[in-house]
């Protein structure tokens, strides 16, 4: 057989459609609620699994509940609701490799009856399926098939790693604490480095403690902090494309109090789940021209998709706005505390050398009413575009991962409540490449016996010798031997003497 078949794989990172869904929480508060004054709603995805044309997975939502009870006391009720959801297409095969990740739109509390309060969640289902596509090509052991080889670049996927870390972080403060309200914990990427078979994925821990003093004020205090470990991946080499992804584990957070006569501490253990991703870029030869000196030949192209992998970054930006209250609503005396901060990232693109990032940012103002000695809270929804540079080839896809930090707000002439936070958001950045080879040839009928012994061809100024050769149907190696004085490429027009053994 003159032609052989010959495969190779090429990395493919595709898209996952996005789509909505509602999960409903039923939340036990232990006591009989008053009011919910804030409400802060996360989820995650625990599990995953590829199938031919569907991948099911299954996650949970946190809810965290700021209340006041019946009683007059204010406290916080954690509660962990799971959920279960699904992507369908006819795209989606059992030997891709999923990752999927869930994001809170929206959340209200849609009814509170004794100890029960019931939270609607929207969460946002979206994420990418990764897997190595087979591409064939052809090889030959045909003496009468003349080929040009040449060296193209392919990707290939090398797998994934997951890993849980935790990251342990403390406030020191001169005074002592009563109770601690509420606890949101975020963690984001900032680098990924590839090493020799591990990689080393880095970032920040972002929590907001919120916590009610010994003297019974509302306080609240960020603690900043990094995260860096080293996981292992077979394969990796350091010339690698690792990206990698990070969530917090909310029903594992664990915030402890510790106090003496000096002041007291808050410690927090914040459990994160790391997730990294690794490419390699290699060259392979495959054959890009051929023909034959006996035979016409069949030859078959095909394109082929594979998927480039960008270095991860991070925008920073800072989101403002504000809120006028309605004039049923009771004026601001004295602003207590925020809680429920969210930031949903509804589009993201790329535009002229910047990362654009349009979505919502939330969060709860629950304040002091003098005149009714009363608690009130209102929601302020902050819509935001923010950018940042960031350099890549448009066309591609976008992955963002936002948190907040150091949100701000207050409260002037009692009924304008100002919001401000910074946003820091990781990117990761994947595009498709196209390319082409030869997938099939076959040989078909012979040529015609040459009944000359001897034939001049003209070779235009500027040809190769491969193309010349193609033309005239012979070896390079015969027009080489006799033509020794000409060189390729010729550089005018040049009659070229062909010989022949002369079949009878």
């Amino acid at each position: 057989m003159a032609f052989e078949r010959e495969n190779f794989f090429v990395a493919r990172k595709s898209v996952l459609s996005k789509g909505d869904f509602t999960v409903e929480c039923n939340v036990s508060a232990g006591a009989n609620v008053s009011k919910v004054l804030s409400l802060s709603v996360e989820g995650y995805v625990q599990s995953v699994e590829a199938l031919n044309g569907v991948i099911n997975y299954s996650g949970a939502v946190d809810a965290k509940l700021v209340i006041m009870t019946e009683e007059g006391e204010v406290n916080t009720v954690n509660s962990t609701c799971p959920f279960s959801s699904r992507f369908e297409s006819e795209d989606i095969e059992n030997n891709q490799e999923a990752f999927v990740k869930v994001n809170v739109i929206d959340y209200n509390v849609e009814s509170v009856g004794g100890e029960m309060v019931k939270v609607a969640v929207v969460l946002e289902q979206n994420g990418f399926v990764v897997c190595n596509s087979e591409v064939g090509t052809i090889d030959c052991h045909d003496d009468d098939v003349c080929y040009k080889k040449d060296e193209i670049s392919v990707i290939k996927y090398i797998g994934s790693a997951r890993e849980e870390i935790t990251s342990e972080s403390e406030i020191n403060l001169r005074e002592n604490i009563k109770k601690i309200l509420l606890t949101e914990s975020h963690a984001i990427v900032r680098n990924v480095d590839a090493g020799a078979g591990f990689a080393t994925i880095s970032g920040d821990v972002i929590t907001r403690v919120l916590y009610l003093s010994e003297n019974d004020k509302f306080e609240s205090g960020y603690i900043n902090d990094t995260f860096k470990e080293e996981i292992e991946l077979n394969g990796v080499t350091r010339e690698s494309f690792v990206e990698g992804d990070s969530f917090v584990r909310q029903d594992g957070v664990v915030t402890e109090i510790v106090q003496d006569e000096k002041g007291g501490k808050i410690l927090v253990k914040v459990p994160i789940v790391l997730t990294i991703r690794a490419f390699e870029e290699g060259k392979i030869s495959v054959i890009n021209d051929i023909y034959s000196t006996k035979n016409e030949i069949n030859v078959t192209t095909s394109s082929f998709n594979m998927s480039s992998i960008s270095p991860m970054a991070v925008a920073e930006g800072k989101i403002e706005g504000s809120l006028t209250l309605e004039e049923e609503m009771p004026r601001v005396d004295k602003l207590l505390f925020s809680g429920g901060n969210s930031i949903a990232v509804t589009n993201s693109y790329l535009k002229d050398g910047e990362i654009v990032l349009e979505g919502i940012a939330k969060t709860t103002a629950i304040y002091l009413n003098d005149e009714s000695s009363s608690l009130h809270s209102v929601q302020l929804d902050i819509p935001f575009v923010i950018s940042d540079k960031y350099s890549v080839e448009e066309g591609g896809t976008l992955s963002v991962n936002a948190v907040l930090n150091d949100v701000d707000v207050v409260v002037k002439k009692g009924r304008e409540i100002y919001y401000d936070a910074k946003v820091k958001a990781c990117v990761s950045y994947s595009n498709e490449l196209v390319s082409g080879v030869i997938s099939e040839a076959t040989l078909l009928e012979e040529f015609a016996n040459k009944d000359y012994a001897m034939e001049i061809v003209f070779a235009p100024s500027g040809k190769e010798l491969w193309d010349v050769a193609k033309d005239a149907r012979v070896k390079e190696e015969q027009i080489i031997s006799q033509n020794p004085e000409v060189a390729f490429p010729v550089s005018e027009d040049t009659p070229l003497v062909l010989f022949y053994q002369r079949i009878q």
